[in-house]
């Protein structure tokens, strides 16, 4: 078995009402150095989000949640972040921000597979 590495995540939460605090867990963002991996999984879930706040604009948190996965991905169509190397790209998605789809604390944990530690975040803290 293969040597396991450091890896960082944080959650991207929507919080469709800043004055009141309330949030759903809508992805996680997984960066580990070692293996030059930044990576992000997404599922929202808009009946919960819904109970929040039943007029929140669920294109726009959606295309946020694509904008996260672009910039994840790299290459054009994630603007200037996307030529990024990975690190800087995870720094930049979980910079504080206002917003309504926002990035949590980050988290720090070891991992021999980054790209499956994402699926086993989404699944444990999202789904």
């Amino acid at each position: 078995m293969g040597g396991r590495d450091v890896f960082e995540y944080a959650l991207v939460r929507v919080v469709p009402r800043i004055e009141r605090g309330e949030l759903i867990n809508a992805g996680v963002l997984v960066y580990c150095r070692a293996k030059a991996y930044v990576g992000v999984r997404v599922h929202l879930d808009e009946s919960r989000l819904r109970c929040l706040d039943p007029d929140v604009d669920v294109a726009a948190v959606r295309a946020a949640l694509r904008g996260y996965q672009e910039v994840c991905a790299g290459g054009e169509d994630a603007g200037q972040a996307g030529g990024d190397d990975p690190g800087r790209r995870f720094r930049w998605l979980t910079a504080p921000r206002s917003t309504v789809v926002q990035p949590g604390p980050i988290h720090t944990g070891l991992t021999a597979d980054p790209d499956g530690e994402a699926d086993r975040l989404l699944t444990l803290l999202v789904h």
